[in-house]
């Protein structure tokens, strides 16, 4: 994959205790967050990735508006990025007002595109991965579509998981995500600009775990689809197809997670059959094909072994005639000692 600056942005909340994603939200998307990270550092070794906490760890107990803090700016240093996801806290306890929500999505994805510009490597693209798993109840569809256009003027890409919440969240989410991509909803409705799309929204039914919906998602093949990533309620409507849960047999993970779930097991298993009867067959060929030529290296030398043959065969036929002469003269030369025997009985008879 090319280069590029990635910042991760948290949600830490107390909506993030939740039990709906084994074995916590925050667990659930500690994982996912791991595995995003694993794969931005190996693709590319100059890759470098930040982790911004949406909550501040410094929140007042009254909850709401604390603000974004950022734990670790943009680097290409494993260590200091997983120890930033391993310490992220649960923040912002006490009752949130009902006028604010848990997060500030507008702002903290300001305060990462802060962080991407000041980055080291002014090199490669930027993109911030955005984790929702607070209700989005006060959100304004408008802060949100601004956050998204300045997003698109700044060349930052932005890819959204939503983990939970999802009748309040995805819709104002694909707003921010369609704003980014220089797209209205409308046009996303009808699926145009497809080929133009590098910002996502990946929507994470409630009981499967994120990791195994983003491992087959655009975040992380890296392509430009725009969708569910294979597992989302829906991440667009140009993906709504037959293909959208393809990973999953058709089935909608949402309506029934646990046939969804056995349902790409059994395919993963069967897909993993093929390769081996067509590994088992390909090296079946391979081995037909030496054969063959262990075959013809061996009728050149049976034609060789012909001649060979011929010839031994004509020095056995000389050697029998030989035993056969030798034979006689043994035999001549015991009659002749007979006979002299005999003779030289008669003279001493007589």
């Amino acid at each position: 994959m090319p280069l590029e600056s990635c910042m991760i942005l948290l949600d830490n909340s107390q909506y993030m205790r939740n039990g709906d994603y084994l074995p916590t939200r925050m667990e659930a998307q500690s994982d996912a967050a791991n595995m995003i990270v694993s794969q931005k550092t190996q693709s590319n070794p100059e890759s470098t990735v930040g982790v911004i906490a949406m909550v501040s760890s410094t929140a007042p107990s009254s909850g709401g508006g604390a603000g974004a803090e950022l734990l670790v700016s943009p680097t290409d240093d494993l260590g200091k990025i997983l120890s930033a996801l391993h310490k992220v806290p649960l923040a912002g306890g006490g009752i949130t007002p009902p006028a604010k929500d848990a997060v500030d999505i507008a702002a903290s994805v300001q305060v990462a595109t802060l962080a991407l510009k000041h980055r080291r490597n002014k090199n490669g693209a930027q993109r911030i991965v955005l984790f929702v798993g607070s209700p989005l109840n006060n959100a304004d569809k408008k802060s949100l579509v601004k956050a998204g256009k300045q997003l698109k003027k700044n060349n930052v890409f932005i890819d959204v998981v939503c983990l939970g919440e999802l009748d309040v969240n995805e819709g104002k989410l694909r707003e921010l995500v369609d704003a980014a991509n220089g797209s209205s909803g409308s046009n996303a409705e009808g699926g145009e600009g497809e080929g133009e799309r590098n910002c996502h929204l990946v929507t994470i039914p409630a009981g499967v775990l994120p990791s195994d919906v983003l491992i087959s998602s655009p975040i992380l093949r890296g392509d430009g689809g725009y969708g569910s990533g294979g597992g989302g309620v829906g991440g667009g409507g140009g993906d709504m197809g037959g293909d959208a849960f393809a990973d999953f047999g058709g089935v909608d993970p949402s309506m029934d997670p646990e046939l969804a779930m056995a349902l790409r097991v059994s395919m993963e298993e069967e897909r993993a059959r093929q390769e081996r009867v067509a590994a088992a067959a390909a090296a079946a060929a391979n081995n037909e094909g030496g054969g063959e030529g262990d075959n013809a290296a061996l009728e050149g030398q049976g034609g060789n072994g012909v001649g060979a043959e011929g010839a031994t065969g004509g020095g056995d036929t000389m050697q029998d005639m030989n035993d056969e002469d030798a034979l006689l003269q043994q035999a001549l030369a015991m009659s002749m000692a007979e006979n002299q025997g005999d003779m030289v009985a008669a003279g001493d008879a007589s």
